[in-house]
C-alpha cells in the first residue's frame, strides 16, 4: 500500500509560482462572479452606507460596473416585489445581504435567507419577492450588463416550461 499522498508526489503548487495563474482584475467565470459577490457582501463598508428604502418602488443603485459586467444594490420593503421577469441574454448571480427574500420560479417557491446565493443562466424566469415583515438587501451581479428586463404572465411561464409534443 503506497502512502504518499498527491501534494507528496507533486509537491505544493504554491512553491512553484511560476504555475500559478496571475489573479484577474475583472470576473470572467461563474466561480469568479460568485466570488465577487460573496467578497462585496462581507465588504459592509462598501454597501451599507449606500442603501435607501422606498415604499412606493424598489430601490436600486448601481454599485460597479466592470468589462462585461454591473453589480447592482437593491432594498425591498415588505411587499415589494420584481414581478415574473428573466433577464434576456445576461447570467446573474443573486446574493441576500440583509433579511429574506422569497424566490418564485415555476418548479417551486424558496426562501433565500440572508447569505443565500442563486446563480442563473440567460432566459431563467422567476420571481423575487419580500414576502417577510423586515426590509431586505440583495446585491445582483449581471454578465453581461442587464439591457432587459422582460416580464412574464404566469400563464406564458406555465407554457415556456411545459415540453413539446409531435
Amino acid at each position: 500500500m503506497n502512502s504518499d499522498n498527491d501534494l507528496q508526489i507533486a509537491g505544493d503548487i504554491l512553491e512553484v509560482p511560476h504555475l500559478l495563474q496571475p489573479p484577474r482584475e475583472h470576473p470572467v467565470t461563474v466561480a469568479e462572479f460568485v466570488g465577487l459577490a460573496r467578497a462585496i457582501a462581507a465588504d459592509r463598508a462598501q454597501w451599507e452606507h449606500l442603501v435607501e428604502y422606498d415604499a412606493t418602488s424598489r430601490w436600486y443603485h448601481r454599485l460597479r460596473t466592470g468589462p462585461g459586467y454591473e453589480v447592482w444594490l437593491l432594498s425591498w420593503v415588505p411587499g415589494q416585489g420584481s414581478g415574473l421577469h428573466d433577464h434576456g441574454r445576461s447570467s446573474g448571480v443573486l446574493t441576500v445581504l440583509e433579511g429574506t427574500l422569497t424566490e418564485r420560479t415555476e418548479r417551486g417557491t424558496r426562501a433565500l435567507s440572508a447569505g443565500a446565493q442563486r446563480v442563473f443562466a440567460p432566459g431563467y424566469v422567476h420571481e423575487v419577492v419580500n414576502d417577510a415583515l423586515e426590509p431586505a438587501v440583495s446585491l445582483h451581479i449581471y454578465s453581461p450588463g442587464l439591457t432587459e428586463m422582460p416580464m412574464h404572465t404566469a400563464a406564458a411561464a406555465a407554457c415556456e416550461a411545459r415540453p413539446v409534443t409531435a
